[in-house]
Order: C-alpha cells, then structure tokens, then sequence
C-alpha cells in the first residue's frame, strides 16, 4: 500500500449543454475562480496551470496552450508553468498522475487543472466530422465507413455475446444514468427516461439506438491538486488520491483482442493494491461512459457486482440512486453531456464532489472510498483511481 502523496482541495464546474453564447474562455475562468474560491484560495497561490486540450477551436486551444488563463487570472509574474495535457477521455487520469507528480516531488505547491470546450455549439457537421473519423485507422478502417458509433456498436455486440446482457439491461445503465441527471442542475438532460423510450428511439448502429448514444455539449470543469501534507491545512475536506492502475489496449479497435474486457481487470488490481483496498470497500464509482457498455465493462473489471453480471446489477437499480453501488451520479456523457475531453474531466470532479460532500440532492452518504475510470480515444486505454477521504 502506498501513502497518498496528493489530494484534490478545490473544484470548479459550469453547466454542461449548448451555450453559443457563452465564449470557452469564459466558461474556464468560470470554473478556475470556483475552483480557486472552493478551496480558500487566491490566484497567486496556484504555482502551475495545467489545462487540457480542445477540440471545437484551435484558436482557443492555443490560447490555453499560450498561457491566456494565467493572465485572465491574475498570475502574471506568479505561476511558474502553463503546459498543455491531452490524453481524450483519459485526460482526467493523466492529468491527475502528472499534478500528483509535481506537487509530491516538490516541483509545484498548488497544481490547477482545467477543461473548457464549445463542441456542442459546432455546426451540426463540423462536430459530425469531429468525431466520426477519431481514432479510425485511414488504412484500414475509414475506407469502411467505421465511425465512433460503430467502436460502441462493436464493443456491445461483442460483451453481450459474452455475457448474456441483453438490450433492456443496456437501456437501463441509459435510465440510471439519467435519474441521477434529474438531480443534477449542470446536466444537459435532466427530463425522466424510460427503458421502453430507449428502445423506441431510432437504430443508429446495431444495437446501439440514439438514446444508447451520447450528445455534445459545451462544459467546463476545473479541479486543485495540492501536496497530500498540506491538503488538511486547506481545506476541511480534502480528497486524496490512493492509487492509479492503467493499461493501453489499442489504437484502433480492429487491434483490440478482447472488446468486450479492455483493460480494466489489470488497470483495477494495480489500483487496488497501491491503495491498499479492494472492491468490497469502494462505496461509490464514477465510470467513464459514453455508451452504455463502457461503463459495464468497467463494472466487471473492477468486480464491484458481488458476482452477478453487471446488466443485471444495473437493471436491479443498484447503480441507480438508493442502490447498492452508486454509479456515475452526475449522469455522464449520456445524460450530462459529452464535453469532449471534458466528459472525463466532469466524472473525476464528480468524485471528488461525492467525496467532499458538495453533491447537493444527489450527495451519497457516508463515503469513504471512490474509484474513477477514464478511457480515450476508442477507448484504448482503462485508467482506474482510488480516492479517498482517508489520508
């Protein structure tokens, strides 16, 4: 078991949708200030800036690369480092590692991690084009119409062979997802959602329909890591982290030789021997999302269904609130909103909120342990962290 070395002391996050006007720059001071404010804090006690990539404009991304948000801040002459991490969706698992690794080695006292993105505000298909060609191979691939639809298509089809799930267990990971985005006021769809509405909704790639698929939104999310020592001296409430487990499955998804597991089981047993914990003693898990079967997988991986199989633990309402195993509870990039890399960036901030206890109506009580999961690309890699309110 390794001793924690960092902890998250402040958060920050606006509500994720379509706001065109509503500038990406304006949105990531939002979320920095709340961030920098949460955790008692002013701007010049944050030494470096670490800000993820974005998507919907390279003229923002450059910006953020360039250091603006250092000078929209109020860090000039202050802030020692302004660089750049872009992993996808397992940004939120880089970027936790390598601020971990600043303030534990005493490069940094106060790290600031930042996601802001406006691919929900893309023309129709400007975020078509975006995303239907990310992580498809142009050799062998592309020329077959493969898509990100159909990465999730493959995937589902592949774990619902193998484990019996069936489509009304796959709908409802959709409808738990979505009674925790009813309590949700950042949340993109907050109205009630039916399993029957999901399988009525439109087929877009077998047996994925529109309601298994996730939107684009526009969202930004900010978070404060500090030295593991210092965290208590912050806040009343720090959040520390415990363990990291990670494994890089492919690039593309003709390379992967087992779909329907990824990474996962490896990435979860090293997190769970750093921590010094196992599934028995998380009370909460935020899962990276996007489809359904992502966060299924995960659920396996990570052996947190006492033994039975994960669609039937989702459909019995464990994952749902007032259930056993609490799940993704800010609605993820099914119901809150697919921001991007940020749609990982919102599920850590999400844990780390549960574990602070700033959830508001969907707060989990009595929590001690969280596990994370992030995912990028087609999902090539299974990052898992342990977090905790135990130092």
């Amino acid at each position: 078991m390794q001793k924690a070395r960092a902890a998250a002391v402040g958060i920050g996050e606006v509500p994720s949708g379509r706001f065109p006007e509503r500038s990406e720059i304006e949105a990531a001071i939002l979320a920095c200030r709340q961030a920098i404010l949460d955790a008692g804090m002013s701007p010049r006690d944050i030494d470096v800036v670490m800000p993820v990539g974005a998507l919907a404009s390279r003229h923002f991304n450059v910006d953020l690369v360039f250091s603006r948000l250092c000078e929209e801040l109020g860090m000039l002459r202050s802030a020692r480092m302004n660089v750049q991490v872009m992993s996808g969706g397992a940004t939120s698992a880089s970027m936790l590692a390598l601020a971990e690794g600043l303030v534990a080695s005493g490069l940094a006292r106060n790290v600031l991690c930042v996601h802001s993105d406006a691919v929900g505000s893309l023309p129709k298909q400007a975020g078509i084009d975006l995303f239907s060609t990310t992580g498809v191979s142009e050799e062998w691939e592309a020329p077959y119409g493969h898509n990100m639809n159909a990465v999730g298509a493959l995937a589902s089809n592949r774990y619902m062979h193998e484990t019996g799930t069936t489509d009304e267990e796959m709908a409802a990971l959709c409808v738990s997802l979505r009674k925790w985005a009813e309590l949700n006021p950042h949340a993109m769809f907050r109205t009630p959602l039916t399993i029957e509405e999901v399988l009525a909704s439109k087929m877009v790639a077998t047996p994925l329909r529109a309601k298994h698929c996730n939107m684009l939104a526009d969202g930004a999310a900010a978070f404060i890591v500090a030295r593991a020592e210092d965290a208590s001296h912050i806040t009343a409430n720090p959040v520390y982290v415990r363990g990291h487990g990670s494994l890089v499955t492919h690039y593309t998804t003709s390379q992967d030789t087992d779909l329907a597991r990824l990474g996962y089981e490896q990435a979860a047993a090293q997190a769970y021997e750093k921590a010094g914990i196992g599934p028995k003693d998380i009370q909460i898990a935020e899962l990276y999302d996007a489809y359904p079967v992502f966060a299924m997988i995960a659920l396996d991986g990570l052996k947190l269904c006492r033994g039975e199989r994960a669609g039937a633990f989702v459909a019995a309402g464990e994952t749902a609130p007032g259930g056993s195993m609490p799940m993704t509870t800010n609605g993820g990039m099914l119901s809150q909103g697919h921001t991007a890399v940020g749609g990982g960036i919102a599920v850590l901030v999400e844990a780390f909120r549960q574990l602070m206890g700033k959830a508001g109506a969907r707060q989990v009580p009595n929590l001690v342990n969280a596990v994370e999961t992030a995912s990028g690309g087609t999902w090539m890699d299974s990052h898992v962290t342990i977090l905790s309110k135990e130092h």
